[in-house]
């Protein structure tokens, strides 16, 4: 690309920058929206949480349940591949959900596909919650598939409707409250997990059913909340329409520029044909943003924070914790309390340092973590070290890999191929999670407390790669950062020219 080109887009973005950043304010339908939206983000972190407290006694459940069947009780290595089946599933439901985003986003709109997936929220609460008396636990599992299936697909959702409907100046911001609202259902259900609440033999079960309750609440709210101006006018044509709801949201009349950006934006996606999977990585125009998209994914989930999330009880018991159930709510609330920070200095740091700072800060935590486990039979008091170091664990993470990859995939796409490619990123999240969930307590078994030294390698890498492939998103429209790299991309192949189409030559 010419220099001249090169300043001819950056004359056309920042033409369509949206204007005075002083007229993008908090309004009372934007929070209630966003608000609202976040209720699937919370159901995302309920179900990931809910499953670590009362573990001995679901197992227990298991193996009372097999003994009524086969009048005998089950292995300990087909309990353990049991219940790591139970934690893992959840990630199954969720791969399964993410690839089918796009399914949802372009037929029935942003809003609308977060109102009807919540079907599925009330089928697994029922599943899950009559397990017990049922004596199945099998409907506990086919539960926990049908709400990985609701949160895959929430957490496609929520931050593509959150990043649409949010001013640019509260992009950041905002698009944190996906990560508050995950942490905020875990801390939620570490709490009601406890023994004094519903973690006991006759309660449990209603743990796992109050599902129900945030999906009504959602149902309830959501016909109240605009769709998606972006989907309105780009994808529907409707501009009369996306302007009133732009207006609304904003809290102002002045709304030409936004809606002049979505009109380059929508000029834009026009040039382009539909943009499916296989092409986002066949372009060379959306190749490194879908691998920085797919990386940043991988370094939430493979940085170690879900093996914390999910046996934090059983690792707390290892450093000899003597209540590891009020440890592991100790850690939910620095979980909360960091990702809040998160939230009101990422618009001011920008999102790449803070990725940076947390990978960089989680790998100290975790060395510290693995000799604090290494010394605990010979030093005793290391077992408050390791508590420090998997609170210091978390807080690194909520810093940055927690709330900064599911927002900044949004950032990172047009209109165009946003939908293909959240769901390709998705999927990589979802992947990983598995992984981490499935494998984890075998590694662990095989390791012992040097477990923590694999997820510090991982952690180093994503670092290197982070500092020099993830570009600053921070305070640019989304046509923007897509002009970015087109102009990182010194020359197209005839794949990639029929793809943008032939008013996108420069």
């Amino acid at each position: 690309m010419t220099t001249t080109n090169k300043t001819k887009l950056n004359e056309t973005t920042s033409l369509v920058r949206p204007s005075d950043d002083s007229k993008q304010q908090l309004t009372l339908q934007l929070l209630m929206a966003v608000g609202t939206a976040v209720i699937g983000s919370l159901q995302f972190g309920y179900n990931t949480g809910v499953i670590n407290a009362p573990q001995k006694i679901i197992e227990t459940f298991y193996n009372e349940t097999w003994h009524k069947r086969y009048s005998e009780y089950m292995l300990s290595t087909t309990l353990t591949t049991l219940w790591s089946v139970s934690v893992a599933i959840f990630s199954v439901g969720g791969i399964f959900g993410s690839f089918s985003v796009g399914l949802f986003v372009n037929r029935f709109g942003r809003r609308n596909s977060m109102l009807i997936v919540n079907v599925l929220a009330f089928i697994a609460a029922a599943l899950m919650g009559f397990s017990k008396l049922a004596e199945s636990w099998e409907m506990l599992i086919i539960g926990r598939f049908i709400v990985g299936l609701y949160s895959g697909l929430s957490t496609g959702f929520v931050p593509m409707y959150v990043g649409e409907i949010a001013p640019t100046s509260l992009r950041g911001a905002l698009g944190t409250l996906h990560q508050l609202g995950i942490v905020i259902g875990i801390l939620i259900a570490q709490i009601f997990g406890m023994k004094e609440i519903m973690g006991t033999p006759t309660m449990w079960p209603f743990l796992f059913g109050f599902t129900f309750i945030p999906a009504l609440l959602q149902c309830a709210l959501l016909p109240f909340c605009p769709e998606s101006p972006r989907y309105l006018l780009i994808n529907q044509n409707e501009e009369a329409k996306a302007k009133t709801v732009l207006k609304k949201l904003l809290g102002t009349e002045d709304v030409d520029a936004d809606m002049q950006e979505m009109r380059e934006e929508s000029r834009q996606m026009m040039r382009e044909k539909k943009v499916t999977i296989p092409e986002l990585f066949r372009s060379s125009l959306y190749r490194q943003p879908i691998f920085i998209a797919i990386m940043l994914q991988l370094s939430q989930q493979l940085s170690g924070i879900n093996a914390v999330f999910y046996f934090s009880t059983g690792i707390f018991e290892k450093a000899g914790v003597s209540e590891p159930v009020y440890a592991t709510i100790g850690t939910g609330v620095v979980n909360t309390a960091f990702t809040v920070v998160s939230l009101f200095i990422v618009e001011r740091v920008g999102r790449r340092s803070l990725h940076l700072i947390g990978l960089m800060g989680m790998a100290v935590s975790s060395v510290l973590m693995t000799i604090a486990m290494a010394l605990l039979d010979q030093v005793k008091w290391m077992s408050y070290v390791s508590i420090i170091a998997i609170f210091s664990f978390v807080a690194f993470f909520e810093i940055g890999p927690g709330p900064i990859p599911w927002f900044i995939v949004a950032e990172l796409f047009s209109q165009g191929p946003r939908p293909s490619a959240i769901a390709v990123a998705g999927f990589s999240n979802w992947f990983a999670n598995f992984l981490v969930g499935m494998c984890f307590q075998y590694v662990e078994e095989l390791t012992g407390p040097y477990v923590f030294i694999i997820f510090t390698i991982f952690l180093l890498i994503f670092f290197v790669f982070t500092y020099f492939k993830v570009p600053e998103t921070k305070g640019r429209t989304f046509e923007e950062i897509s002009a970015s790299f087109r102009s990182g991309a010194e020359k197209y192949t005839q794949d990639d020219l029929n793809t943008l189409g032939a008013d996108a030559q420069l």
